[in-house]
This record gives structure tokens, sequence and C-alpha cells, in this order.
């Protein structure tokens, strides 16, 4: 519940400071004092757009059960406080919030009726409604629902997978002929570490060929000169030793020679320059020869990952297949219960509405493909009109009807605000209306405004909200002083004495 308000510079409200009680707090005042203003600046605390913010507004509250958040620490009473400077900044137990995150962390606690909304039966909504009603008294249900809210939310994950495989179908084709080129390309080739350096050799050796044989005919007459060069040695009497050492390995070099010319004859010279064309184009898209056999082991090992990619769409269709056929019946299953259950709640609704003048309402079930919260789809209509034709009023009545008729027991966590709900409505509906809200505030702490007698009559709290000049103040009222708001009500600025009797007796009742 909210415990506090405290606000400065808003509009005409100079400053304000109201500590709040349990259930009904209802302001009232003349028309323009500032009653909307003030629940604004609730609202805006909590989130909601509003036309107006306040300078500096304050709302101290105690933390309902189950509101926890990952990002923020929140104590067990939670300050939440909005700051307007250039903008409008908003905190949380003193920490930086955004509106959205605001608005979305209060949104189970926090509901906001207006006479001018007509939200409230979307089909999320209402089974929302119906499925409360469930989990409070079904477990086999509230199981049931567990089970296929975890299953329906992997379906979607798989199913979001698959569509991504199939969105990449025709990219994935293209990769994978890609790949086989660059795999086949390679291996065509069949690259040898070291072969380049080696046809490198040979091509060196191919362009001096022609040489190496004119200069081996020549040079080689040098071992016809052998025997004189040794019979030279003989007549100065020194040893030959190392000449004839030198011509024998002369003679083997040039054996070596003549063998590697006849080699490179045999050898076919464009064979040779093709292969170290091959070899170079490798080495120059890939970097170097290893590079490139390194490369295509990758694209083998990419290859296979497509072909399990293939592998693993044929297994997501399958699992989808089967899954869905079975969350088929489980959300047939929920839907059954929802089904039941919304005859129930049909059936206590009747007495409500029937109290607010209203005809009874029925919950209408439409089959639809699979979803967050099953198979259903669900509108009301009131006797014979459908929700987007019922007027404001209407519409309002029947959502605190629906609200009263579902309230589940123990529960005092929420805060509803109501904003002239019961305007412009007769005295009997007023009365049911009065009745409709205090039977509410029994789980939720309501703040509404009102010019009606008979829930400003109903309240555990009553604020007066006046304006002099352009100033205005708000007072909490006591029971004299009720009672004369009330008359005033009733009467005009100057009730009259039955006016006061009146006001005694509705504050009696």
């Amino acid at each position: 519940m909210v415990e506090r308000l405290y606000l400065r510079d808003l509009v005409t409200f100079k400053e304000v400071e109201i500590g709040f009680e349990k259930g009904l707090v209802v302001f009232t005042g003349p028309s323009g004092a500032g009653k909307s203003v003030l629940i604004s600046a609730i609202l805006s605390n909590f989130g909601h757009t509003v036309p107006t913010a306040a300078s500096l507004c304050e709302v101290l509250l105690q933390k309902p059960r189950g509101l926890e958040s990952e990002a923020y620490a929140l104590e067990d009473e939670v300050t939440v406080k909005t700051l307007k400077k250039e903008k409008l900044r908003y905190f949380i137990d003193g920490q930086n919030i955004s509106k959205k995150t605001l608005h979305t962390l209060f949104a189970p606690y926090v509901k906001y009726l207006s006479v001018r909304d007509k939200s409230g039966f979307e089909s999320e909504e209402l089974i929302t409604l119906i499925d409360a009603q469930l989990f409070a008294n079904d477990k086999n249900f509230k199981k049931l629902h567990k089970e296929y809210t975890k299953r329906y939310r992997r379906f979607k994950e798989k199913a979001e997978e698959l569509e991504k495989l199939k969105a990449d179908e025709a990219k994935l084709a293209e990769l994978i002929e890609f790949a086989t080129y660059e795999i086949e390309k390679i291996e065509k080739i069949d690259p040898k570490v070291g072969e380049d350096e080696s046809l490198l050799r040979i091509k060196q050796q191919l362009s001096r060929i022609d040489k190496i044989k004119d200069a081996l005919g020549v040079a080689s007459e040098i071992f016809s000169l052998e025997e004189k060069v040794e019979e030279v040695y003989r007549l100065i009497d020194k040893p030959s030793g190392l000449f004839g050492e030198a011509m024998n390995q002369l003679r083997a070099d040039f054996e070596d020679a003549e063998s590697l010319a006849d080699e490179l004859s045999e050898v076919d010279v464009e064979e040779v320059l093709d292969r170290l064309s091959d070899l170079t184009m490798l080495q120059n898209r890939y970097g170097s020869i290893e590079e490139a056999i390194a490369y295509k082991e990758a694209k083998k090992k990419e290859l296979a990952g497509y072909e399990h990619i293939e592998q693993d769409k044929s297994m997501l269709e399958s699992f989808l297949a089967m899954e869905f056929e079975e969350l088929r019946i489980l959300a047939s299953k929920l839907s059954i219960a929802r089904k039941s259950e919304a005859k129930k709640i049909e059936k206590t609704l009747a007495g409500y509405l029937e109290s607010l003048r209203l005809p009874p309402l029925r919950f209408l079930f439409d089959a639809e493909r699979l979803s967050t919260s099953g198979i259903d789809h669900i509108d009301v209509i009131l006797g014979n009109s459908k929700a987007d034709t019922l007027s404001g009023g209407e519409f309002n009545r029947v959502r605190l009807a629906l609200m009263a008729s579902t309230i589940t027991a123990g529960t005092k966590e929420g805060v509803l605000i109501l904003d002239e709900i019961d305007a412009n409505v007769s005295g009997d509906e007023s009365i049911a209306i009065a009745q409709m809200i205090a039977k509410l505030s029994s789980a939720y702490q309501i703040f509404a405004i009102s010019h009606q007698p008979h829930l400003s009559a109903q309240a555990d709290q009553h604020i007066l909200v006046t304006k002099e000049g352009e100033q205005s103040s708000v007072e909490v009222l006591d029971e004299t002083k009720r009672v004369q708001e009330i008359a005033r009500i009733i009467a005009g600025e100057r009730p009259t004495p039955q006016a006061l009797e009146f006001a005694k007796k509705l504050r009696s009742a």
C-alpha cells in the first residue's frame, strides 16, 4: 500500500504531504480544485504518462509481495521519486530507473480506471483474469499452465531457430557450393610442401641447359692436355698429386653435369611451367603452400558442418511437428478449464451486474493458433452488446464488477486508482458503485475521485481538495468535516439541514 505522498510545485499546489490509510481513500472538492492533478502525481510515480509533473514528487509504499528486480535493490519500504528540472527523471530507492521499466515493474500492482478509459477487455487481459482464479483454486491447472508455458517457450525458440535455417537456405547452398569449389580446386593441384622450391631450381637449370652443354663441349678439351701437364711436373721434379686429384674431381663434376643435362633433356618444360603457375596461384591466393593446405582442411570441416545443419533442420522439423501436437493437447486442456471457470465467474458476476443496473455478461471463446497463453481468444458480450460498443461508464462498471467477483482471498497488495468512476450515473447506480468499490477495498488500497455522496460516505479516509485564488491545498477530514463535505456534495456550497442529516445517515449506514 501507498503510505505517504510528498510533492512540491505541482500546478497550483506549492507543497503537499499526505499520509494514507488502508482501504478506500476518497478525494472530493469543488471542480477545478486539483483532485485529478494529485491523482496524476501518484500515477506519474508509477510510470504512467501524465500531462503535468511536480518539480519533486515522492511516494513511499510497502513493497508488494512478489515485487522483485534483478537490476534494483529494493527495501521493504520502497521510495519512488520523480524529479523535474530540464526533464523528468525517475528513481526507485535512490537508483535511477527509466519510466518504461518503472511502469513494467508496478503494472501488476497498480491499476488505473478512468471514466475515459476503455481498456481491459482485450483477450489477454481476460485470459489473465480467468487464469488468476484458476491458479488460486486449482493446483492441477497451475501445474498444467506451467508445463505448457515452459514447453511453448522452448517450441518458439526451436521454431525461430528453424526459420533462421530456412531463411539462410539459399545462402547455405551458396556456402556449400563455394566450400566444395575451393576444396576441389586445391585438391586438383594437390600441392606438396617444398615442391615449389624444387621446381624453381629445375626451371633455372632448364634455362641454362644449352649453355651448360656448350661449356662442357669446350671445357672437356682440358682432359686432352692432362698428360702434358703431368709430364711438366715430372720434368720440374715436383709432385703432381694435387693436380691429379683436381682433374679427377673435375672429371666427376663434368660427368654429373652431363648426367643432369641428359635428365633435363627428358623434362617437359611446359609441364614444369604449368605446375609452377598453379603453385604460384595458390601462393598468391593463400600466402603459401602450407596455408593453402590448411585452408583446404578448414573448408572440409566447414562443409561437414553444413551437412550437420541440414541434419539439424530435419531434426528440428520432426521435433516441432511432434511438439505442436503435444502443445495442442495441453492448450485444449487449458481451454476446457478456462471455459468451466468462466461459467462460474459469469454466475458470480450476474448479481454484481444486476445491482449496477447492467445485464448479464458472457465470455465468448474462439480457438486460434497456438500462442503464449494457449489456443483461446476471449471476448465478452454484455447483454446483446459487445465490449467496444459500451459507454465509458458502462465499461468501467463492468470492470469493477469483474474485479469484485474475482477477488482472491487474502490479497491486499494492489493499488487501484479510480478517476471519477461514478460520474454521470443515477442515484441507484451511484449506491451500487460505492458498494462495489467498498468491497474491492478489502483487497486493494483504492484512491478515488468522487462527486457522489455515497462513495465519499464509504471511505476509510476522506481528503478534501480546495483552491483559494491560485493556491490549492489538501486536508484530511475528521468526522465532523466529513459530514459537512458530504452535505456540500448533496446540496451545494450552502447545505441545508436536511442535507446534513442525510450526510450523517450515510456515514452511519
